[in-house]
């Protein structure tokens, strides 16, 4: 927080809002990847990674298994979000430019997606 003249206050820690990156899209499943393709996206994601720096709340993990349930008790199918990531920024446009760099968004087909959400307190 800030005091009245605009001065940093040195006891309050300024809390970040927090956002979740959905992915949404195709996957290659790890068998049909070659070695070389697997150290290839690690690497650039670890580069996305360490450009984010402490933005990065949780690197977050890839979707396994999926099943829907609706409110009335039948089922379907889940969507073909495939994964997530949680960040912290000031607001959704500076969670937006963060995704600069981030390699699930580097096809430029149009097949993936991230959709940000910003995470309220309860």
């Amino acid at each position: 927080m800030y005091l009245a003249n605009g001065a940093a206050d040195p006891g309050r820690v300024i809390e970040l809002a927090k956002f979740i990156y959905l992915y949404r899209g195709a996957v290659t499943p790890i068998a049909d990847r070659s070695p070389e393709e697997d150290a290839e996206r690690t690497a650039a994601f670890g580069a996305w990674i360490a450009k984010v720096g402490g933005a990065l709340v949780d690197v977050g993990s890839p979707f396994g298994s999926s099943a829907l349930v609706r409110d009335d008790g039948t089922e379907g199918t889940a969507s073909d979000l495939i994964g997530y990531t949680i960040v912290e920024a000031d607001d959704l446009a500076a969670a937006k430019a963060l995704t600069d760099g981030l390699p699930f968004l580097s096809g430029r087909d149009g097949k993936c997606a991230v959709e940000i959400f910003e995470l309220l307190p309860m």
